[in-house]
């Protein structure tokens, strides 16, 4: 592929125009809730702005204060579109949206393709809105950072778990997990169902989060592994769905916003 991944959804996902994306992002962030602590690892959600901005702001509203100090994300979202098995790695050496380009740390990515789970799958990046719609929530909360983007298919807790492992670095390292919760049900069952859902992340618990529940729960369930084995704890920021954002209360999709610290 060409050096630079270029924007798949923009324009539909989210506005294509710099300022008007700008002006969305920074609404969305304003109204966020304050949190006190800058996380280490955070699971954010990754449909249209108009129907999970308002929640993944509550996750990037916390980053503020480490602008400067985050110079890595290492961001994970699940495959919608090719079949993947393992993780998928980019070979671009940048990612762009309308706020600019990200320069992929290749070190890093080079390093990962080591693991055996881990394999260059440029296709299954080219049209992916998991990882993309994310980019532009960085672009305004940090400075400068470099990015790792990994694409999970079908992969263990286990196997996603050594991935973050070798790319988990100190303070200067930002972990994502992109994923949605669950996906068209009436409004009361998906509320109950995303918050047995929200249970299990606080709770560290990867056995209980399956494919009902989470379009990303390979990714999620590989941080929880890791979390636990780290001794972090995790709090749920945000847990709504598109009926309370912008869609109808028949058939809803699910969104929650966490950190990890």
């Amino acid at each position: 592929m060409n050096n630079i991944r270029l924007p798949a959804v923009a324009g539909l996902f989210y506005p294509n125009e710099a300022y008007q994306l700008k002006q969305d992002l920074n609404h969305y962030l304003t109204q966020a809730q304050t949190y006190d602590q800058v996380p280490k690892a955070i699971i954010a959600p990754h449909a249209g702005y108009i129907y999970s901005g308002p929640i993944a702001a509550s996750a990037y509203s916390t980053l503020r204060d480490a602008h400067k100090t985050i110079t890595k994300v290492v961001l994970l979202g699940p495959s919608h579109r090719v079949a993947v098995s393992g993780l998928a790695a980019s070979s671009a050496e940048f990612f762009q949206t309308p706020l600019g380009k990200i320069p992929v740390d290749r070190l890093q990515v080079n390093k990962l393709l080591t693991l055996p789970q881990v394999t260059l799958n440029d296709q299954a990046h080219s049209q992916e809105h998991s990882l993309e719609v994310h980019l532009p929530f960085l672009q305004t909360v940090l400075d400068q950072f470099d990015l790792i983007p990994l694409v999970v298919g079908d992969a263990s807790p286990e196997e996603v778990a050594e991935v973050l492992e070798q790319a988990w670095g100190n303070d200067e390292t930002l972990i994502i997990i992109s994923s949605d919760l669950s996906h068209y049900h009436s409004y009361t069952n998906a509320s109950e169902l995303d918050k047995t859902t929200s249970q299990a992340i606080e709770n560290l618990q990867p056995e209980q989060i399956n494919y009902d529940m989470a379009c990303g729960r390979n990714p999620i369930n590989g941080l929880l592994t890791i979390a636990s084995k780290k001794g972090l704890h995790c709090k749920t920021l945000d847990l709504r769905n598109s009926g309370d954002t912008a869609g109808s209360k028949d058939r809803v999709v699910g969104y929650g916003a966490y950190v990890f610290n």
